[in-house]
């Protein structure tokens, strides 16, 4: 079995394995190609964090779709800096088209409570948020996920995209910080 990882001098332990968190992505996909069948929707990456669940999740969503990125930051370390930056611009056309935000976390809801109406400027047909992780406890504003992988409590977790100060995203399992109380806010 897969043991603890050391990421900044602090210890990580395990929470989801690869396989538990293959499975889940499958289910969603499969979810999202039944409802969205014949709607062409478009896909928005919120980078860094999405991009693992991004891919896995769009190679199995098997309609035609499309998939974009956008850059936003908020983090600082294990904390937010409680500042949205937008870094990388939309480029595509949002306007009557079935938009699905990707997500690696929901949290605090401060990311998406700052990019939603922006998209909503945009006149989408539709839109919804798939999430790979969302923490219902941290929350501060009502932001609700469509697709949401895992409900996890309030720690803070690497792992499958997510970071602590970058290092961390490449491990194929999710791990949550030991001891950990101090929560991961976005």
């Amino acid at each position: 079995m897969i043991g603890d990882q050391i990421v900044h001098n602090k210890e990580f332990t395990p929470l989801f394995f690869k396989t538990e968190i293959d499975k889940r992505v499958s289910q969603l996909a499969r979810e999202i190609a039944v409802e969205y069948d014949g709607k062409k929707p478009i896909f928005i990456g919120i980078l860094n964090g999405s991009f693992i669940f991004a891919s896995d999740l769009f190679k199995q969503v098997n309609i035609e779709a499309e998939i974009t990125f956008i850059k936003l930051l908020s983090y600082k370390g294990t904390s937010s800096s409680g500042h949205v930056v937008r870094s990388l611009g939309l480029e595509e056309s949002l306007f009557n088209r079935h938009v699905i935000i990707i997500e690696d976390i929901i949290d605090t809801g401060t990311t998406l409570h700052s990019f939603l109406p922006e998209i909503m400027e945009h006149q989408p047909a539709s839109l919804k948020i798939a999430t790979f992780l969302t923490k219902p406890s941290a929350l501060k504003y009502d932001i609700k996920a469509d697709y949401v992988g895992f409900e996890i409590e309030d720690k803070f977790v690497v792992g499958y995209g997510l970071d602590y100060d970058g290092l961390g995203r490449n491990f194929n399992n999710l791990y949550i910080l030991k001891d950990d109380d101090s929560g991961q806010t976005e």
